[in-house]
């Protein structure tokens, strides 16, 4: 077996929301019982790998929507007249007071907190062996430095706690100091644990789950070598056999199935199962044919479509669809991961065709007609990526897909960029191409600024609904060229006998603002009041 985070035992109240700030909470999980035995440390670090999936699209650790960030950007636009569009029409409508979810600096505080109870309390009360002492700790580093991670990708300085903290009072650390407490973590663990654990334990974090987050932090970091570095160990490393341990899977729509499926791209992933664990992905996302008057929370929109290629390559000529016509658009033609991502009007979907026109089965309604879209598309799309098709009812069936948090595309992706910012051409190229393979798209080495173009397409398509976009854009300082005083689009689409008429529409129906403050999110006045040692972040 390979590697995988699959929690089928697990403890969501086991934690109690006790004082954070107790430097020995003894009625909690620091209590001997859980240091006598093996199997009932398992059951308190499973509590602990919660936090992984709750960052993602089926968890509610950043809003109760996982996509709202994709919300953010030209991908996708929010159906209802909430959080989403109030944050991209008006940046005010976000505050210090009032962050609408942008900021998970408490909750992520309170889980740094009981990670560094597990740790202490492991060290104070655990007879284990070393070697079996130094793996629990390293789970737990990990798991340690993605929180950090999640915290610093909002804000560019937190504090810094590496035991439990004995005052409420104590200064962020410095850029170079955070990165280096992130990366001291993730080598711990890469260090640590094992390449596979042995039938019992799989589905743990891995060595390659380690270097894999830390290819991803050094990024966000601007450490190019280590970034690259730690992306080309993870393509590298072989299983106890001596096989390739991971690979890209050879279809795009397996990519996001279980390792327990036959997927051997995933590299971290949380496994649910009904009846619980379970999300409501579908029950949020779907078409509205699917349930109705339900689903389609958030719809694609015609600028995320264009950014699609011909399977053979290249782009369609999309300017008749930026007016009125009864052509019908080049869907047929795209390539792939189109196909696997979105569903459009005549798509077929659980064994009919998607109708996403006006008085259709799924229906089309424009944006600000009403408050809520009752499954309705706004875009004349619909997300297609992570639902799962054999589910004949959502609205007696939740979900079970897995969550992905790691896979390998991602890694060759950040490899490609850290070659590129490390002058490494050849390198950056050869690792496009090789994510591009898997989907048969032809490519042309590139160099430069059309090089970084190439990386930055790669990473929208390739990882597109997966958490990335709005931050990616954000790291590259583009966000305020990108989504400022823009309007996105999408097709209204109308049914007349058999022919249908397609209409370029805006659904924003005023400009977009980005901010140049949402390049350092806040600190919550609350956590200012309750440390001196702190002040607000510039421009907030």
């Amino acid at each position: 077996m390979k590697k995988i985070l699959y929690i089928f035992l697990f403890l969501p109240c086991l934690v109690s929301c006790g004082d954070f700030l107790d430097p020995d909470p003894t009625d909690r999980l620091s209590d001997k019982l859980f240091w006598e035995k093996e199997s009932s440390t398992d059951l308190y670090l499973n509590s602990l790998y919660l936090y992984i999936p709750s960052y993602g699209n089926f968890g509610e650790s950043q809003f109760n929507d996982g996509m709202l960030t994709e919300g953010l950007t030209s991908m996708l636009k929010y159906g209802i007249v909430g959080i989403p569009n109030h944050i991209v029409l008006n940046p005010y409508f976000v505050t210090a007071d009032q962050s609408q979810g942008l900021v998970i600096w408490t909750e992520s505080y309170n889980r740094i907190r009981r990670v560094n109870e597990f740790i202490s309390s492991l060290k104070k009360y655990a007879t284990f062996p070393d070697e079996v002492k130094v793996r629990y700790e390293a789970q737990a580093r990990f798991l340690r430095a993605f929180l950090y991670y999640q915290l610093l990708l909002r804000t560019n300085r937190v504090v810094l706690y590496d035991d439990l903290p004995t005052s409420n009072n104590k200064e962020l650390g410095t850029e170079q100091e955070c990165w280096d407490f992130v990366e001291g973590d993730l080598d711990f663990a890469a260090d640590n644990l094992p390449i596979q654990w042995n039938a019992e334990q799989s589905g743990r974090i891995t060595k390659g789950a380690a270097l894999a987050m830390k290819s991803r932090a050094m990024l966000l970091a601007k450490r190019w070598a280590k970034a690259r570095d730690a992306a080309l160990d993870v393509i590298g490393l072989k299983d106890n056999n001596g096989a390739q341990m991971y690979d890209l899977n050879g279809s795009y729509t397996n990519a996001f199935k279980s390792y327990f499926s036959g997927n051997p791209e995933s590299i971290l992933e949380f496994r649910y199962q009904l009846p619980a664990p379970h999300h409501s992905f579908d029950r949020k996302f779907a078409p509205g044919g699917d349930w109705p008057n339900n689903g389609g929370a958030a719809c694609p929109t015609q600028e995320m479509v264009e950014e699609y290629e011909l399977a053979t390559g290249g782009s369609p000529d999309w300017s008749a669809w930026h007016g009125k016509t009864t052509d019908t658009p080049p869907y047929t033609l795209l390539e792939p991961r189109f196909h696997a991502s979105i569903l459009y009007n005549d798509a077929n979907w659980k064994g009919r065709k998607i109708e996403a026109f006006v008085d259709g089965v799924d229906g089309y309604v424009d944006y600000g007609f009403q408050a809520l879209t009752y499954g309705k598309t706004t875009t004349g799309y619909y997300v297609r990526k992570y639902l799962n098709e054999d589910i004949s009812d959502i609205s007696t069936t939740y979900s079970d897909q897995p969550w992905i948090e790691i896979r390998l595309a991602e890694v060759y992706l950040n490899l490609a960029e850290a070659c590129y910012n490390l002058d490494e051409t050849t390198e950056a190229n050869d690792a496009i191409e090789k994510v591009r393979d898997r989907v048969d798209l032809p490519y042309t080495d590139k160099t430069g600024d059309d090089l970084f173009e190439a990386i930055r397409h790669e990473r929208k398509i390739e990882l597109a609904f997966e958490g990335f976009h709005y931050w990616d854009l954000r790291r590259w300082r583009v966000a305020h060229d990108e989504l400022n005083n823009v309007r996105f689009h999408g097709l209204k689409i109308t049914k007349s006998g058999t022919t249908f008429t397609y209409e370029y529409v805006d659904v924003d129906k005023a400009d977009r603002k980005f901010a140049e403050r949402f390049y350092n999110f806040p600190i919550p006045i609350s956590e200012i009041a309750n440390n001196t040692s702190l002040s607000q972040v510039n421009l907030w």
